[in-house]
């Protein structure tokens, strides 16, 4: 993965932009894999890593209402997230995990189910890829979707003014 992490700085690099990330499902996975990219400090702001659900609310300014009919695993957690952090950490960008990563399901929600999210300029993304395998590897997976979410952003021709 780390290959994937270098390439996501070197597109913040070229795009002078800056990165902070907020996990819960990866419990700072994702943090420590772009940590570990040589030079990580020109484009990495931080991280938030909010595993408990008050922390979503109480730090990153996930709606409480929220949490409480949904649970921390859904789509619109995830996108309060990254913009919760992007907010918190003042970075271009930011990305957000939550999921079930097992082994039991979690608040209705069934193992792999995972929520990655993408704050930017431009607004926010959120993908819902459905992940498989064990606990450790849902979390790697989550990981890779949530790197790959964001290069393929910094990937696409900037909008002509």
């Amino acid at each position: 993965m780390t290959a994937l992490a270098a390439e996501v700085h070197a597109a913040l690099r070229a795009h002078g932009a800056t990165l902070a990330v907020a996990e819960s499902l990866t419990g700072g996975l994702l943090a420590a894999e772009l940590v570990d990219v040589p030079g990580a400090s020109a484009t990495f702001r931080g991280s938030v890593t909010a595993y408990a659900t008050d922390l979503k609310a109480s730090v990153l300014g996930v709606d409480e209402g929220l949490l409480a009919v949904h649970g921390p695993v859904h789509p619109v957690v995830a996108r309060q997230m990254a913009e919760g952090v992007r907010r918190l950490l003042g970075a271009d960008y930011a990305l957000a995990t939550t999921g079930v990563a097992g082994p039991e399901p979690q608040d209705g929600q069934p193992v792999g189910a995972v929520h990655v999210a993408l704050a930017g300029p431009a607004g926010t993304l959120v993908a819902s890829p459905r992940l498989s395998g064990d606990r450790a590897e849902i979390r790697r997976s989550a990981v890779t979707a949530a790197l790959e979410l964001l290069l393929g952003h910094l990937a696409r021709p900037a909008p002509s003014r």
